[in-house]
């Protein structure tokens, strides 16, 4: 208990999945929680569910696609706590599996602006207040930021968009060690999550058989759970990592080992 003390985290997609888990257990462990997110009603229930068991939670709308939504955010995080230590970048969205010359600039540019321009962003505006006594940022990337997939076409916009984050992570890292802010990204494999529950239920041979077909490619034969990744982010966020920068850790169930 107490690996984050009283240190003052955002996390963005904190509503639902991968950001759910990794506030409760950042708020479990002593951090304050600012839970950001477009989907209003499940990030108020997870407010309300941090702060019932003890914890300290807000929630606040913020599309980080949005300049001006972000700055304001990071803005109000640091003038109600007075600075923010911890930035977890998970905001993502997949995007449709086509190939590369399917796909549109429309499709193109919303992938892009939530998955990587939106860790841009935040890390732009959280940076300023990190500045004043270091902090840690994570970035969540993906095992396809790393690899190609399965799949036939693959995600190729979330693909190039988690490569992206993958390459501005140890940019940053190197940026920013000066200032004792560390950067480190995780790439998670297949996590069963609201968002891989929506891909399988749309899949064309059914979700079943699509659940069957992916776990058959991860050695330990199942999808990992939230909280696997959560406590990873606990790890780069508490100071028990504080010699590691630009570092990615892979969270995938032996899949990429193939």
């Amino acid at each position: 208990m107490a690996r984050v003390q009283d240190k003052v985290a955002i996390v963005t997609g904190g509503a639902m999945g991968l950001g759910r888990a990794a506030s409760v257990l950042l708020a479990q462990e002593g951090a304050r929680v600012a839970i950001v997110d477009i989907a209003d009603e499940p990030g108020k229930q997870a407010e309300k569910e941090i702060n019932g068991a003890g914890g300290e939670a807000l929630y606040r709308h913020m599309d980080v696609a949005s300049e001006e939504d972000v700055r304001r955010v990071c803005r109000e995080v640091a003038e109600k706590y007075g600075r923010i230590d911890i930035l977890v970048n998970n905001a993502g969205i997949s995007g449709s599996p086509k190939p590369t010359h399917e796909i549109s600039v429309p499709e193109w540019n919303r992938v892009l602006d939530v998955d990587a321009k939106g860790v841009f962003l935040c890390t732009k505006h959280a940076v300023p207040y990190m500045k004043k006594g270091g902090g840690s940022i994570v970035n969540i990337s993906s095992v396809y930021g790393i690899v190609a997939g399965v799949d036939n076409p693959p995600p190729y916009l979330y693909h190039a968009a988690k490569g992206a984050v993958r390459m501005m992570t140890k940019s940053d890292a190197v940026c920013y060690a000066k200032d004792g802010i560390r950067v480190n990204s995780i790439h998670p494999g297949w996590i069963w999550t609201p968002m891989l529950d929506q891909v399988g239920k749309a899949a064309p041979e059914g979700q079943e058989e699509f659940n069957r077909r992916l776990q058959k490619h991860i050695p330990l034969g199942r999808y990992g759970e939230p909280r696997d990744v959560a406590f990873a982010v606990l790890y780069f966020a508490s100071d028990e990592s504080k010699f590691v920068t630009g570092s990615e850790l892979v969270i995938d169930g032996g899949y990429i080992a193939w």
